[in-house]
Formats: C-alpha cells, structure tokens, sequence
C-alpha cells in the first residue's frame, strides 16, 4: 500500500484532563500516513485519483483546534475518524499525537499516542 505522509504537523489545542490543560492550551504535534493506491496518481498526474493533503492537513486542524478531549487517544481516535470519512480512497490511517508540555515533572521529549485505524468493508 502506497503512502501519504504528514509529519510534524504544530496544532495549538485545549486538551487534558487537568483544569490549567484546558484553560491555558499547548501545542500538539500529530503525525499522520494515509494509506491508499497511488499508481493511478503516478501515471496520469491527475490529483482526482489521490487525497489531497493539504485539505487533510486542514481538516485534522480543525479537530485539534476547534473540538476539546480529556485523552489524546481521543483526539487521534477522532482524527482517524474525520479522514476515512471524508477521503473514500484511504484505505488505511496511521495517526501519533505527541504531547510536549504535558503536566508532568520530569525530562521527556514528549508523551504520545499512535493509533492505526482500517476502513471497515461492509460484508455482504
């Protein structure tokens, strides 16, 4: 299955269990893979037979940004969620939600979640 990558995608949001997470904000930052075929895509140079990121890059802003979740596994369940809704050629979404300033005392990077979801195919 080919790829579409989107890395390292900066979103300030309101998401946290703690009070100070939802009043005050921080930034996420999400990496996604959409999975589909992309041979057509290659061949022709026709965006018709592809996703077009940059609308999937706004629609997972639009998540972060606008909705509010206790759990960043809530957000990524949410964000899977959005794009095999709207984009019928993904197949496949592989979606990680790093948190960089989560309330905890410590050094770390980052703490982070990375969930994959499949298009569920109606059986007949």
């Amino acid at each position: 299955m080919d790829e579409i990558i989107l890395k390292n995608m900066a979103f300030y949001g309101y998401h946290g269990v703690l009070d100070e997470e939802k009043k005050l904000g921080q930034k996420f930052f999400i990496d996604a893979i959409l999975y589909l075929d992309l041979k057509e895509a290659g061949k022709t140079d026709n965006i018709n037979y592809t996703a077009n990121y940059g609308l999937a890059y706004e629609m997972i802003e639009k998540v972060v940004r606008n909705e509010r979740y206790n759990l960043i596994e809530a957000l990524a369940e949410r964000i899977c969620g959005e794009i095999l809704d709207s984009f019928k050629e993904i197949q496949k979404i592989s979606v990680k939600v790093k948190k960089t300033e989560a309330p905890v005392s410590g050094i770390f990077d980052y703490f982070a979640v990375h969930i994959e979801r499949e298009r569920e195919h109606a059986h007949e």
